[in-house]
């Protein structure tokens, strides 16, 4: 699988909330929000689906990265996303997987370092959904 993804019974923003709580606790910070509906709507599009992306960033692992290699900066930062299900009526939060993207590398040490990255990201989420 390309993601992971748990749901939470926490509606969007409260989800976030601690999301973004958990990811401070560990290091981590959120460089970027972006709330999908609001953008499109500027353009004329609705969506009724709450859906929102953040980019999340740990500054101790993007140094190691882009010391190791500069060429990592492309998989950098890591996208998580959190949104309400039309069908299921329930948020989610997930991300991709670093694990995946990094396997389209040649170099081991990034492979590595994205292993951790996902072990600690995934644990956030599962921090998050409670």
């Amino acid at each position: 699988m390309y993601d992971y993804t748990v749901e939470t019974s926490e509606q969007v923003d409260d989800a976030i909330r601690s999301l973004e709580q958990a990811l401070s606790f560990n290091g981590y910070s959120v460089l970027w929000k972006l709330d999908i509906p609001t953008k499109l709507m500027e353009s004329g599009i609705a969506l009724k689906q709450d859906f929102r992306i953040l980019e999340v960033c740990n500054p101790d692992v993007a140094k190691k990265v882009l010391s190791r290699n500069q060429k990592g900066g492309y998989f950098l930062p890591c996208k998580m996303v959190v949104y309400r299900s039309e069908e299921t009526l329930k948020t989610h939060i997930g991300l991709t997987r670093p694990t995946v993207l990094l396997g389209l590398t040649e170099d081991d040490d990034l492979r590595q370092i994205g292993e951790e990255v996902e072990a600690e990201l995934i644990q956030i989420i599962d921090e998050a959904k409670r």
